[in-house]
């Protein structure tokens, strides 16, 4: 009976110690998750404001959500009296073990903030980066795909591809098609340049502004070259290109301009 009284005192106490410290822990996790969620859902809104990629947006605002839950774990074990300075010390050291290991993860992390900030592309354009040609296909954080012409999935590191030459081909919505033309030293050079021109005119795609261009650009060993020069959308580059050639063999042969051997046709590469 002693005994029982005893456990009693002892659990009265107990309670009436750590009672209200529990409590206010309670009280604190409840609320700071709750400012958690406002603060993470604000973020997020934010980000959407300012039209910044979607999976930048999802990472900052998860990211931004656990570190303060982290602040706040830490924080309620310190209102239950728990010393919580050697659990901070722990963090930081497990935190700079993982830095350490994963450098070249955190580089191209870092590479992937940057992409996703500064947008020197963005999923759809065609660029060449690292040696690879291809339309971008998918940005995450770590990493970016392309597509190349072939259909062959190239993936990059995020923090070689922020750090190299980037030559996007269709961030300005159009792209100019660039010919050389070699014909005879025998053919009239305003003949040849009329033909050059109306081959042009027969691309219906072709854009008028910039006006097309036709000019004699070199006299080679073997033949008068003139730069032929015109501008189309993205999506209509490649068709243009091939009919364009095409329709200037054609019209030569029917002008009767010779183009003389070597065939002298230079195609300068596009994206």
């Amino acid at each position: 009976m002693e005994k029982s009284k005893d456990y009693l005192e002892i659990a009265k106490d107990l309670l009436f110690e750590y009672g209200p410290k529990i409590l206010a822990a309670l009280a604190l996790l409840i609320i700071g998750l709750w400012v958690i969620s406002l603060i993470t859902k604000g973020i997020r809104k934010a980000l959407r404001k300012r039209n910044m990629e979607e999976t930048l947006q999802r990472f900052l605002s998860n990211l931004t959500s656990w570190i303060l839950k982290v602040m706040l774990f830490i924080a309620v074990l310190s209102q239950l009296g728990i010393e919580s300075t050697s659990f901070i010390a722990v963090l930081g050291a497990a935190g700079l073990a993982v830095g350490l290991a994963l450098q070249g993860s955190l580089s191209n992390f870092a590479g992937g903030v940057l992409i996703m900030l500064f947008k020197p592309f963005k999923v759809g354009d065609v660029i060449n980066a690292q040696g690879e040609l291809g339309a971008v296909k998918e940005i995450e954080i770590f990493t970016t795909k392309l597509l190349t012409p072939q259909n062959r999935l190239v993936i990059l590191p995020n923090g070689a591809l922020s750090n190299g030459t980037i030559v996007n081909y269709t961030a300005e919505g159009f792209q100019k098609i660039f010919l050389t033309i070699g014909v005879s030293y025998d053919a009239d050079i305003k003949q040849s340049k009329e033909v050059l021109m109306s081959a042009i005119k027969k691309q219906e795609k072709v854009l008028q502004d910039p006006p097309p261009l036709v000019e004699v650009s070199g006299l080679g060993d073997s033949s008068v070259d003139f730069a032929v020069r015109c501008s189309v959308k993205n999506e209509d580059f490649w068709p243009v290109q091939f009919s364009l050639i095409a329709t200037i063999k054609e019209d030569l042969d029917t002008a009767g301009i010779e183009i003389p051997y070597p065939h002298s046709v230079e195609i300068q590469k596009q994206g």
